[in-house]
This record gives structure tokens, sequence and C-alpha cells, in this order.
């Protein structure tokens, strides 16, 4: 392993042999298990409109959920640099996803609202200034092919 290089695995296991496997569209479930070892399984399914299961975190949802941790925890190590106490943070991200008409399609944007409460007022501009950094940071959002952008509000405690 390269020095700076990190490694993760995961197993994904369908869960939706209705009984007759894959022999028509509607004939399985979207159904699958995400497991890590020493982390609960997380249910998921395809997002309804590809007949999947809406009490199941689909790809999408994990998507932009990643993205959004991603940035939350780039964004309080950066508020810690910028001698920023954070004591409140919450993010009301969304996603655009776009079908192609053949079978696919891409996200064309992720826009992320975190909504940020520091400890004192004088801490408002660099604390803003941090999100800027934190996108530089966020190792997800810098995988991405489509913009990751941010709308973020900051106030004081």
């Amino acid at each position: 392993m390269r020095l700076g290089e990190h490694h993760y695995a995961l197993t994904t296991t369908w869960t939706g042999n209705l009984g007759s496997g894959t022999s028509g569209y509607r004939d399985y479930s979207r159904d699958v298990t995400i497991e890590v070892e020493g982390k609960p399984t997380l249910l998921a399914s395809a997002d309804k409109p590809f007949r999947g299961d809406p009490e199941r975190w689909n790809p999408e949802d994990m998507l932009i959920a990643s993205l959004s941790e991603c940035h939350l925890l780039s964004y309080l190590h950066a508020c810690v640099v910028a001698g920023v106490v954070v004591v409140s943070y919450r993010d009301t991200a969304t996603g655009v996803m776009t079908e192609d008409g053949k079978s696919g399609g891409a996200f064309t944007e992720v826009l992320l609202r975190p909504e940020v409460v520091v400890a004192d007022a004088s801490m408002i501009a660099a604390a803003e200034r941090a999100h800027d950094d934190a996108h530089q940071m966020c190792f997800i959002a810098n995988s991405m092919n489509f913009p990751v952008r941010h709308q973020a509000t900051v106030t004081a405690a």
C-alpha cells in the first residue's frame, strides 16, 4: 500500500429472489444487504421509480449522504484549523439525477445546504470561508464528475 492510500471493502448481497430469479422484470425484488465487517447491516434497494422498496436506502440516497457527510467532516476539520468552534451542524442536501432515455442517466448536481451554528459571532466570517476549504478537502466531492455546490448559513449561538 502506498503512503496515503486507503482501501475499503464491503459485501453487497442481492436478497430479492422471489422464487424464479430474474425470469422477468417484475419477477424479482431489488432488495440487497450491504455489509462492512464490524458495522450494522444496511438494508438497501433501488429507488421507488425503479421498482425498489422506498423504506430502504438506495444508491442515490447513499451518494448524496456520502457527499454530505464528507463535507461535514472536512468542514469540522477546516474549522478546527481556523479556530472556529462549531456547536451545531445540519445539512439538508439535494441532488438531481437525469435519465438519458436509454436505460441510463447521471447525476447533474448535488447541492449541500449546511446550517452551522458557531460559538461566537466573531467566528462567522472564518466559518463561512471554511466551507470552501472543506470543499477542496472532501475526497468524495473530488471524485465526482458533476458540480457539488454548497449554500451555507452560519449563525452564532
